[in-house]
């Protein structure tokens, strides 16, 4: 495995912290384009697989089928942070499709964000399985048990019907041998895919064009899927997050995953990328993705400047002083 120096942390001058990890990017014929380090090394996706696992339930058409909005239906994709307008959709959900909240596999948890768990936690609000970031996926795959009329006491476990499902439209989207992905359990407890970045890149080329794919049910549901996530940011993950912040532009899909993986792609440029951060900080996403829109020269610059607004190179202490910086360091190159 080769890596390189992604961001690098100073403070009063002197070297504190440096973030290492690899960068791959592909064009519409999956050609690698752009890298920085070993592009074939293998990630596991955690999240990031999310708006793949969501196809089969868009497939079978779970949204027509209970009544969703699209906003209730984008949280099938979501890593969501317990928001109110997170937890009204989940419970819409709840309610529309009669799932009860105890079939769910998620552990009962606070949300991640701080203001609903202070929230939660000065008023006594007991630990829930809604309040997983994963319960959106969960809901989606229940209903998608019930709706084929196969076990859901199971539903999450690698050779379910709905996941074996999953890991196929996820293989022919990756142009990856299923066979060869590797799957661990995710902290979820559902499958988590591993694969070269290489792959990844190629996976969220095809959310970003779908005209590259040639089955029609899945390219359907890619299109489905990409269009909730497209018109409800802010249901991915919440305010203040880079998910959020990078699908306010149009033109952009993106999803992250926990222990520093990324993926996103550009529309009009036809052209995708996928990331790891080696010591899984997710801190440094937004400075890496904005330094590589910055080198691709990216026509938006308001969506530059909201990855910066998200992680400031300044360093600051306790007392908001200016202490040091963080320079993304790393050069693409063009392959």
């Amino acid at each position: 495995m080769r890596d390189v120096p992604l961001v690098e942390e100073y403070r009063g001058g002197i070297l504190e912290n440096v973030h290492s990890g690899i960068v791959c990017g592909v064009d519409e014929h999956g050609q690698v384009i752009y890298s920085a380090g070993d592009v074939m090394h293998v990630a596991l996706l955690r999240s990031a697989a999310k708006p793949f696992q969501a196809l089969p339930v868009a497939r079978q058409k779970i949204d027509e089928r209970f009544g969703l909005t699209s906003r209730e239906a984008a949280l099938f994709a979501a890593s969501h942070r317990g928001e109110a307008y997170h937890l009204e959709g989940l419970e819409s959900l709840l309610a529309k499709t009669g799932i009860r909240e105890d079939e769910l596999l998620t552990c009962p948890t606070y949300p991640l964000n701080e203001a609903p768990k202070f929230a939660c936690l000065s008023q006594g609000v007991a630990k829930r399985r809604l309040f997983h970031n994963c319960a959106g996926k969960h809901l989606g795959f229940l209903a998608l048990s019930k709706e084929r009329g196969y076990t859901t006491s199971d539903y999450y476990k690698q050779e379910h019907p709905t996941q074996q499902e999953a890991l196929a439209a996820f293989a022919s989207l990756a142009e990856y041998p299923q066979e060869h992905i590797g799957l661990a359990v995710d902290g979820c407890g559902f499958p988590v895919y591993a694969l070269p970045l290489k792959h990844l890149a190629i996976a969220y080329l095809k959310l970003a064009c779908p005209d590259l794919i040639a089955e029609q049910e899945n390219r359907q549901a890619v299109e489905k899927v990409t269009g909730w996530m497209t018109a409800h940011p802010e249901i991915i993950a919440s305010h203040q997050f880079i998910c959020t912040a990078l699908l306010t532009d149009p033109n952009i899909i993106a999803k992250g995953g926990a222990m520093g993986v990324y993926g996103f792609a550009l529309k009009k440029e036809r052209i995708s990328f996928s990331l790891k951060v080696l010591d899984g900080s997710e801190l440094v996403w937004p400075l890496v993705i904005a330094n590589i829109l910055e080198q691709i020269d990216y026509s938006n610059k308001e969506t530059i400047a909201r990855l910066h607004a998200l992680a400031p190179k300044e360093i600051v202490n306790d007392n908001q002083l200016v202490v040091g910086e963080k320079r993304p360091v790393f050069v693409l190159e063009k392959c």
